[in-house]
């Protein structure tokens, strides 16, 4: 096959609307509409008021299963048990392997409960508990995607939490062995081949057969996500998330093939998917298209990698990489790999990032299957205020306070007084109880 014509959006920091030129680059804007949301709200209060019956009729219809009940979906735990056993042994391993290695780093993100007494012998403190039930959303649509049940499932347990519902739109076949072997493997109480609206609703709401959650986490299409802004309040949720992303800050120092592939790797995930390079070296952008152009027949997933790069990708020319650093902040990506001679020299500079991979060794694909952080991230520039999902994420905390005689005193004399400044007199009525009572 010869290189194909494939024209990526070029832009510069030189340019004197560089910045609303990359901001209509990015296209940010949920993709979604009036339309989106009120097929969302329909089927969430027929969720609410129909439960398992609207939850079939649903999945039937957007997923195209065929099912008669709702225990059509429900995998049973001697199912996920068969699927792990009917595995190649290579793929158990692969599982097992990156199993461990996203356990152990999540162990460390675990926090304890804690107490300080100060001077007056009050004590102070805060106590962290895990969510009770969550429910956990396995994208399932174009592709099934066992690394993402790993990555949500293994988190929660780690932090306690004894009931990980999950669900996937994927029905239970031998074909399908791999993500019921992850589930398995990572702890999951309950599998539930649902997905869309519909699943978000019953994990949300409960229905005659699903108890409700107290959190739903896990990425998924437009619907899903619509889904989950509706939803919140009823339950948490773990973050809004959009269309993959990979932003990568490049020297011209690492072969322009391994680039490419980097880019390819988001932009293969779905057409909407954005893949931006940014260097300071010209000749680093032209040749990493030249190796775009060649590659590029080679994918087995050619046309929407070339959808996703032609109408969303980003080439980036910077006047330095310090800058580089400065304009990777203002998109605020998903994923980021520095891939430079000296990444750690620009690393205190990066403020906004969901994930960042340091040098050309570290490709992003790495971090999606089994370097150990979860892979589920900020996107759409929300790495400005949400960080990557982690065991914090299912655990909650609760503020301690106890004071002693002396402490309550002069904590109501501060309270009395802030209270009657602000008119709510039976704030500093129950402070000023407190202010005169005597030591035993």
């Amino acid at each position: 096959m010869t290189n194909i014509d494939l024209p990526i959006t070029r832009i510069s920091t030189k340019e004197s609307d560089f910045k609303s030129r990359l901001e209509t680059c990015l296209k940010r804007e949920m993709l979604d509409s009036d339309e989106i949301y009120q097929t969302v709200a329909s089927i969430l209060k027929d969720v609410r008021q129909r439960g398992n019956a609207a939850v079939i009729e649903y999945t039937n219809k957007f997923d195209r299963f065929s099912v008669d009940s709702f225990e059509d979906l429900v995998v049973s735990p001697k199912q996920l048990e068969d699927s792990l056993s009917r595995i190649p042994d290579p793929q158990r391993t692969a599982l097992e392997h990156a199993a461990d290695r996203i356990q152990k780093y999540h162990e460390r993100q675990l926090t304890s409960s804690w107490e300080y007494e100060d001077e007056d012998g009050s004590v102070l403190g805060q106590k962290v508990n895990p969510l009770e039930r969550v429910g956990i959303y396995v994208p399932g649509g174009k592709a099934n995607y066992p690394s993402s049940m790993l990555m949500l499932a293994i988190p929660a347990r780690v932090a306690g939490v004894k009931d990980i519902i999950a669900v996937v739109p994927t029905l239970y076949t031998e074909k399908h062995d791999l993500i019921f072997a992850a589930a398995r493997l990572a702890g999951v109480s309950k599998v539930f081949t649902m997905g869309g609206a519909q699943a978000v609703g019953a994990l949300a709401y409960g229905t005659e057969t699903l108890k409700k959650v107290d959190k739903i986490a896990g990425p998924g299409n437009v619907y899903v996500n619509v889904a989950k802004k509706m939803v919140f309040g009823q339950v948490g949720i773990d973050m809004v998330a959009g269309p993959s992303e990979l932003t990568v800050i490049c020297d011209g120092t690492t072969n322009p093939d391994w680039i490419a592939a980097d880019l390819f790797s988001q932009a293969e995930h779905d057409e909407f998917a954005q893949s931006i390079l940014i260097s300071p070296n010209a000749e680093c952008l032209n040749q990493v298209e030249r190796s775009i152009k060649a590659m590029l027949p080679k994918m087995d997933r050619r046309e929407i990698i070339e959808t996703s790069l032609k109408n969303r990708g980003i080439f980036i020319h910077v006047d330095s990489i310090e800058q580089a650093a400065v304009v990777s902040n203002d998109i605020g990506p998903e994923h980021l790999e520095i891939s430079i001679n000296t990444p750690q020299s620009i690393l205190p500079m990066i403020t906004n990032a969901g994930a960042i991979f340091l040098g050309k060794y570290t490709a992003e694909a790495l971090g999606d299957y089994c370097a150990g952080p979860s892979h589920v991230l900020p996107t759409s520039g929300t790495s400005k205020f949400f960080s990557a999902l982690g065991v914090y994420d299912f655990q909650k905390r609760s503020s301690i306070i106890s004071c002693s005689q002396k402490g309550a005193s002069k904590l109501a004399s501060t309270a009395s007084v802030l209270a009657r400044n602000e008119n709510l007199q039976a704030h500093a009525v129950s402070a000023e109880y407190r202010l005169h009572e005597k030591p035993d």
